[in-house]
């Protein structure tokens, strides 16, 4: 099954006729869901003693599988945080698959690694990190912000000990009561604490709640007033979150940092969704301060229009995360050069990797990146257009104004139930991907617009069935 047949060759042309057709629908069907017992009669037994073979199996995966998925890039998906890769970059994706590339270490793909660096290089660019800052790709936010609370927390048992100080009993970290839900998985790996401080309405951390937040721990640790108070009660970080996955609020990155630096605190920002905006002009005013954090995470599978799943996860001094990843220890991995070259897996957990950042490389490498400002300029017109065109229907009623790309909204008169009939109904008729989400114990409606081929008219022809 390893050698390249006759028959392989057929598959070759099969896949990459689909592959062609995939890429070239515009727009692409929006597609459904469906139960386990009709994906179980439709698709039945796909694996066998024998194997059914590649045509077949392609063709349930066609006409089955592929069509009980909803697809992310459709420019009427605005349900959670979508995806809207280029072609260039799903094309390239090919090429990374079938070039079975190992990620890992310098020494087995250096040529890959070279330009993920380089693109890592173009974000902290866009950040106003330092020359020295890196990085590394990884799968997706949770392992981005679980490694970069790893470096934060090592950089200070590090500094403890060599002050000769003890640790404290019970680690934590800082975070708003709008931060992602990936920080408590986070919190429950390290086995640490999360506070997350309330914003209030505005959902906002800003630096005078974050400092409050932490005398008040110290007054309950009863370290206030002493130096290094922070270190004595377990505080490691502070997580600002720069784009909240439900109204895309930005923290206040500077008032932050600010506190974090009188008290010597690592600062990470988790920019999953939003710091791609770093390349819009018309919003770089909201991220202020984001120069000056230790750390931070955006995905390419968001806004930045790369293929799932990737994480660029971009650190000040990456020699204090390297100290707390790697290298990792075994006779067979003494022959990787971690001193004289940058392996990517020292830098956050894991050591088998795929090069994942190559498709965005590809994509910027091919259309350059004024390509990319246009492109998140362009779903900030349509996200105004949509607040806008919200602001004129006396049905409709936003939560709350928007800051990026995503718009809260209320259908007034409705219940929970009729906003479920109505996603439920858009879903159906294979028209718009548009679920409910909660906000303060209410059932409101939400666009996250991140596609630039999401037009002001998809908005108006959504707004148009909950007349």
């Amino acid at each position: 099954m390893h050698q390249f047949d006759a028959e392989t060759a057929d598959l070759l042309r099969a896949i990459v006729d689909f592959a062609g057709v995939r890429l070239g629908f515009d727009p692409v069907p929006l597609d459904g869901s469906a139960t386990p017992a009709e994906l179980s009669a439709r698709a039945g037994r796909t694996i066998t003693v024998d194997g059914i073979g590649g045509r077949q199996a392609l063709e349930t995966f066609d006409e089955v599988l592929s069509r009980a998925c909803i697809s992310a890039d459709h420019p009427r998906n605005l349900a959670f945080i979508p995806a809207a890769p280029t072609r260039s970059s799903v094309l390239f994706d090919l090429v990374v698959g079938a070039s079975s590339i190992y990620g890992g270490s310098w020494m087995e793909g250096a040529g890959a690694v070279h330009v993920e660096n380089e693109t890592l290089r173009w974000l902290a660019d866009l950040a106003g990190l330092p020359a020295a800052a890196g990085g590394v790709f990884v799968p997706g936010g949770t392992v981005g912000n679980l490694s970069a609370l790893v470096a934060a927390r090592e950089a200070v048992r590090a500094r403890l000990t060599a002050q000769g100080r003890s640790m404290p009993a019970r680690w934590r970290f800082v975070c708003g009561a709008e931060a992602h839900s990936s920080l408590y998985q986070a919190a429950m790996v390290l086995d640490a604490d999360i506070v997350a401080v309330p914003t209030g309405e505005q959902g906002r951390l800003t630096g005078p709640l974050l400092a409050a937040a932490l005398d008040d721990l110290a007054r309950q640790g009863g370290t206030a007033g002493q130096g290094g108070a922070a270190e004595h009660d377990g505080v490691f970080a502070v997580v600002a979150t720069a784009g909240t996955t439900q109204f895309g609020i930005v923290d206040d990155l500077r008032g932050i940092v600010d506190v974090c630096r009188e008290r010597g605190l690592w600062v990470h920002a988790d920019g999953a969704y939003g710091l791609a905006a770093l390349a819009a002009p018309s919003v770089r005013p909201l991220f202020d301060g984001i120069a000056d954090v230790d750390s931070f995470i955006v995905d390419p599978h968001k806004w930045l229009f790369a293929p799932f799943d990737a994480c660029a996860l971009i650190y000040r001094d990456p020699v204090l995360a390297r100290a707390a990843h790697g290298p990792q220890r075994a006779g067979y991995l003494d022959v990787l050069d971690s001193a004289a070259n940058w392996n990517p897996s020292d830098y956050a957990i894991g050591l088998s990797r795929r090069a994942r950042g190559l498709p965005l490389w590809f994509s910027l490498a091919t259309h350059g990146t004024r390509a990319y400002t246009e492109a998140i300029e362009t779903t900030l017109a349509t996200t105004r257009a949509a607040a806008a065109q919200i602001a004129t229907r006396p049905e409709l009623e936003l939560v709350r104004p928007t800051e990026l790309s995503v718009v809260v909204f209320r259908r007034l008169g409705w219940s929970d139930a009729d906003y479920h009939r109505w996603s439920g109904a858009l879903l159906r008729e294979e028209f718009a991907f548009v679920p409910p989400t909660r906000h303060d114990g209410e059932t409101v409606a939400r666009f996250a617009v991140i596609n630039p081929r999401t037009t002001p008219a998809d908005i108006e022809a959504i707004l148009d069935t909950m007349a």
